[in-house]
Order: structure tokens, then sequence, then C-alpha cells
């Protein structure tokens, strides 16, 4: 059985392991539309109900898999979508009331809905959240009843911190798993006192966590595993959590306890984000029906024990925090 829980102090209970969708809509190397639906499609049979996808995921494509897929299930399958990397993220038109319409407007014709549940602004630089005007602008569309909540997905304590300040935003999506653990003691204990929910993306580590790696294993031109593992497009966090390829591999090969008596690595990654109860949900991405099997799996398997985690904590601290690049 999938577990349920609150999204910080919203109306909203969302499935603990929840889907991101990037990998569907692309950069992640080939996709099949076909087994995307179907995976999507098995993720609501197993008590998915939360899809965190964004405008800019194949040019609009994962929003309209969802509209496949969740269209006429909207009042119980939520859908979380992001805005402003379709342009400038620098330039503040970008965050204007016409061109966030624009953005909003666009969405929920590819969403095929009439509202958005959380509408999140995706990963803007720390200006446009310290200027504040954007979050106006959401607070409007909030009032008109196109969007239910609003959030922002960041790159660093320093942006959660700031976008927290603001009283509209209910929701913070955030780089969290084994390896970014930066997280718990500085943005956790505000997020639960402020009553924000949190979203852990990249919970495997771009696929690192799950173990199937090894410092040989190649990525095909159009994944951001190979484009972007130095940061040559975008924050170098969203791609193997920051850390250099082949220390990470080697990393990984140090986890590969936690798939002791948990079945997979992938699971127990999982599993150890889930202990958190700052975290309403962890998403995973997925191309394939076994990715989604895999990935729900980690609800049910056992937790980890205050001796383990401590061993996690100290690892992350000695081993793995000197070496990750990028905003943290």
């Amino acid at each position: 059985m999938l577990e349920y829980r609150q999204l910080g102090s919203t109306e909203l209970k969302v499935s603990a392991i929840s889907l991101g969708t990037w990998a569907i809509g692309g950069a992640w190397g080939k996709v099949d539309d076909e087994e995307s639906i179907r995976a999507i499609y098995r993720a609501i049979d197993l008590g998915v109900n939360f899809f965190d996808t964004a405008d800019i995921y194949g040019d609009g494509r994962s929003e309209e898999l969802l509209r496949k897929t969740t269209a006429d299930k909207a009042d119980e399958i939520f859908i979380a979508t992001k805005f402003c990397r379709a342009g400038d993220i620098h330039d503040p038109a970008n965050y204007s009331e016409k061109q966030v319409r624009a953005y909003c407007e666009g969405s929920l014709k590819r969403l095929g809905r009439e509202r958005i549940d959380l509408y999140q602004i995706h990963c803007p630089p720390t200006e446009i959240l310290r200027d504040g005007s954007v979050f106006e602008v959401l607070d409007k569309l909030q009032r008109e009843g196109k969007i239910r909540y609003y959030g922002v997905s960041v790159e660093s304590v320093e942006q959660g911190l700031i976008a927290m300040e603001y009283p509209g935003v209910r929701a913070l999506q955030v780089i969290f798993n084994i390896f970014r653990q930066k997280l718990i003691d500085e943005l956790f204990p505000v997020a639960k006192e402020k009553g924000v929910g949190l979203l852990a993306r990249v919970p495997l580590a771009s696929g690192l966590l799950t173990g199937k790696f090894t410092k040989e294993s190649r990525f095909a031109e159009d994944d951001h595993r190979n484009y972007n593992r130095d940061g040559a497009h975008f924050n170098v966090g969203e791609t193997f959590a920051g850390l250099p390829f082949e220390k990470g591999v080697e990393l990984a090969d140090q986890l590969r306890w936690i798939a002791e008596g948990r079945g997979t690595m992938a699971r127990a990654a999982l599993r150890w984000i889930l202990h958190f109860d700052a975290i309403s949900c962890a998403i995973p991405g997925f191309k394939t029906v076994a990715q989604v099997e895999e990935n729900v799996a980690a609800v049910n398997t056992p937790p980890f024990s205050d001796e383990e985690l401590k061993r996690l904590s100290e690892f992350y601290h000695n081993e793995v925090k000197q070496y990750i690049r990028g905003p943290y």
C-alpha cells in the first residue's frame, strides 16, 4: 500500500512516492511515448496520485502525455508543473503578469485542465526571488482559480530560505538524496515551522544511486547525463547531484550495503528519503512500467535503523560533501 502525506499546510494529500516526468519528456535519451503512457497508467493503478512536470520538458511533451492519461481525473490525480525557463530566466519581464499568464494558459491547455494544483517557478535566479514581484502575479492567478497553490523549485538552501519568506509559497522542490544532505539541518526545520511541503527531486542522483553504472557507462548525446555532467547547460546539481561522474560511481559502490534486506539500491535510496517527515514526497523519474514499479516498491521497503542513518550521515559529511559542485 502506498503511503500518503500532507503537502505542507495545503489540502493536498500526495503519495509519498510520486513521479517526475522530465525523463519522459526528453533529455534522458530515447523515449517511447506509448511506454510512457502505459507507465503513467500503471503508476495510477499502484496509487500514485501526484505527478510533477514542466512546460519545457520536451517542449510540452510531458504535459501533453499527462493530458492523455489524467485529464479526466482532475479530482483525484494532482499535477504540479513549472514555468519560466522557456524564456530568459534573468529578465524581469519573464516574470511579468503578461508572460506568467501566457505560461500558465499554455500549461493548462497542454494538461487539459482548468486549474493547476501546484504551479512552481522553475529554478529562477536568486535575484528574482529577492525581488518578489512574481509572487504578486501568482497571488492574482490563485485568486482567479487558475492555480490552486504555488511554490518554487530551488537550487540551494539560500534560495529555499528566501522563497519561504513569502507567505504564499506552500511548497519547495529541492535536490535531496543520500549524496545531498545539507538540507536536513538548514532547511527542513524552517519548512516544518512554516508548513511548507518539500518535493525531493533527483532522489536517485540521476541513476547513480541505483548502482547500475560503472566508470565506463556512456550516455546518448541528447541525455543531460552526457551534455550537462559538468554544468555546461544548467545547474550541475541537477546531473548526478553535482558529483563528477567517476567519483559518483565510486561513492555509489561504497553504498551497496544499503540494498541488503531491501531488494535494490534504488528502493533503499528512496526509502531513506521517506525517513524524513519534512518530505512530502519523493519524485523519481521513469521511462518504463518496470521503473514505476521499482520506484513505488520503496514504500514497503524496510526502514533504516538509527545506526544505519548515522552511518549514512557520516558518509555524506566525510566522503561526499567535499566533491559536490554548484549551488548548494
